[in-house]
């Protein structure tokens, strides 16, 4: 019984880790592509440990393939000098460690291509991985690329933002409609200025003839 709720609880548990895993996924699809590309990785580095072993396998059976041949030809030319000498016991004992070798090489060619056969395929599929691999770095390059030509959009239409673009045209024309006050305001200063001075100039001339007239 108490097993049975704590296996419910762990699954509850790892259900809800999971969907936590899963929506923090959908919100950086980037961040769940790395760590699928260290997963692809680790995978691939793994299989070609594999095909190293594999390999020094099939080497191994070479050598003792090779040694099982050489003994079956050595037992062979022995059997033959016994029979020749006329020893009859050893010639049993070479005959019949002869064909232990012989069965040996049997097996052995047998067990070397099967393993000849698990490397190639092994080989093929390492390849796959490989490019499967480069697939998704491509992959990963091209949503990077996706992903920083949209937040640089982003900050651009910030910037550019309509309104914000308005209240800029706004204080221009707020500035620039100033900027005529104050010129038409020092234009008729001006103005006033100059015809202060000619009314001046008039009264000087009207005194100065009424003072030539009195004389």
């Amino acid at each position: 019984m108490m097993t049975s709720l704590i296996n419910r609880i762990k699954t509850s548990i790892e259900a809800d880790f999971h969907s936590i895993l899963d929506q923090k996924e959908e919100k950086n699809p980037i961040a769940h592509l790395n760590h699928y590309v260290r997963q692809c990785e680790q995978e691939v580095e793994k299989a070609g440990k594999l095909i190293e072993r594999q390999s020094m396998l099939k080497g191994e059976f070479e050598r003792e393939l090779h040694k099982a041949r050489m003994n079956v030809e050595k037992r062979a030319r022995q059997a033959d000098l016994a029979k020749v000498a006329g020893e009859e016991e050893l010639y049993e004992y070479a005959k019949q460690d002869q064909l232990q070798y012989e069965e040996r090489a049997e097996w052995l060619s047998q067990s070397m291509d099967e393993a000849s056969k698990e490397l190639a395929r092994l080989e093929q599929k390492y390849e796959k991985m490989k490019h499967k691999l480069k697939d998704l770095t491509i992959k990963r390059m091209e949503l990077m690329g996706k992903e920083n030509s949209l937040r640089a959009h982003h900050k651009m239409d910030v910037v550019l933002n309509q309104s914000q673009l308005d209240e800029s045209f706004n204080r221009f024309d707020e500035i620039q409609k100033y900027i005529e006050k104050l010129e038409n305001k020092m234009n008729r200063q001006c103005h006033m200025s100059t015809n202060d001075a000619k009314l001046l100039s008039l009264e000087k001339n009207a005194k100065r003839h009424e003072s030539d007239s009195n004389s």
